[in-house]
């Protein structure tokens, strides 16, 4: 067995969500999919840009989730592309999710999609959106970083 690194195994992320929200406790959850949006998602055709996560009678859906469905999709199976999807989650986890939602004020939001192993899971983390000032701290930070590294990198090729 070889080692894999996660970008081999990342199929789409959430890229905003860092931008606009605090992430706390990420935590993994598998998806219940149909046929389709699996080879869909083997082929990259997936987007995570305006998805979130509801709690509907005890249990997690991911919804918004964009599955561009394959030319090559049976017609009699009618794709939706923004179906709401369940999220597998042992029912502990989902309740802690859900008290933290109701009680806390948090969102969940969906950060990342990958594989492990022949599964597609979904990494999602409770979230706290972020002020307006929040972001320009977080971009500022961001400059300083680039900025560090860039210094960095011409003091060592003196």
């Amino acid at each position: 067995m070889g080692h894999s690194k996660t970008a081999d195994r990342t199929i789409a992320t959430h890229r905003r969500a860092y931008h606009d929200y605090h992430l706390e406790t990420p935590l993994e959850a598998g998806l219940v999919l149909e046929g389709w949006e699996v080879k869909a998602i083997r082929r990259h055709r997936v987007q995570l840009k305006d998805s979130y996560c509801i709690a509907k009678r005890g249990e997690i859906w991911l919804l918004n989730a964009h599955i561009s469905p394959l030319d090559t999709t049976a017609a009699y199976t009618h794709p939706n592309p923004t179906r709401s999807r369940k999220c597998l989650l042992h029912k502990k986890e989902a309740q802690r999710l859900m008290n933290a939602m109701e009680q806390k004020g948090y969102s969940l939001i969906p950060i990342e999609l990958y594989w492990v192993g022949a599964r597609i899971k979904l990494k999602i983390a409770l979230a706290k959106g972020k002020k307006k000032h929040d972001k320009r701290q977080s971009e500022k930070e961001k400059d300083w970083k680039r900025d560090q590294a860039r210094l960095h990198k011409q003091i060592q090729s003196f």
